[in-house]
């Protein structure tokens, strides 16, 4: 239980903020969206448009559920809370942080989401992804950080009092 999982929508810092705290912490880092191109030797917008979004989903939660580990922080994919073995295996060996973000600030961070590799699925607006994953992200956070209005360094310091 030694890992710092972090959940949220795309565009709420989880690699960015990830870097930071693994850096305050002496922790490893591991951005697992990366891990998933390393594996498939694709980006993600291409395994989407290949495997389509359910195809995507089954990879994304094959590789969450096999990462191994120890004193590191774990930034996810935004769907990565559609995998229960993912999410099952992540809670098992680490701490789960949401970072929550309000719609209208995501709104106007993301720009291009299929450019970003979002999973949407045919006719889906940002609105949409958002109500459906919020509950998701709530259920399995062990701490909710609400970023609203915080730069990187007072988020950071939510994030660890929150682990504390």
């Amino acid at each position: 239980m030694d890992n710092i999982v972090l959940i949220g929508m795309p565009g709420v810092g989880k690699s960015t903020l990830g870097v930071v705290l693994a850096k305050e912490l002496g922790y490893q880092f591991v951005d697992a969206d990366l891990l998933i191109q390393e594996r498939e030797k694709r980006l993600l917008k291409e395994i989407i448009a290949d495997e389509g979004v359910e195809g995507f989903l089954k990879i994304e939660n094959d590789v969450n559920a096999t990462i191994s580990a120890d004193k590191t922080v774990i930034a996810t994919g935004g769907s990565v809370i559609y995998g229960k073995e993912a999410m099952e295996h992540l809670k098992e060996i680490g701490t789960v942080v949401y970072l929550k973000l309000d719609y209208e600030t995501l709104d106007s961070r993301l720009g291009n989401l299929k450019g970003r590799g979002v999973v949407l699925k045919d006719g889906q607006t940002l609105m949409d992804l958002y109500n459906e994953r919020v509950p998701l992200y709530e259920h399995y956070a062990d701490v909710i950080v609400d970023e609203g209005g915080l730069d990187l360094e007072s988020t950071l310091k939510k994030v660890l009092e929150g682990l504390s």
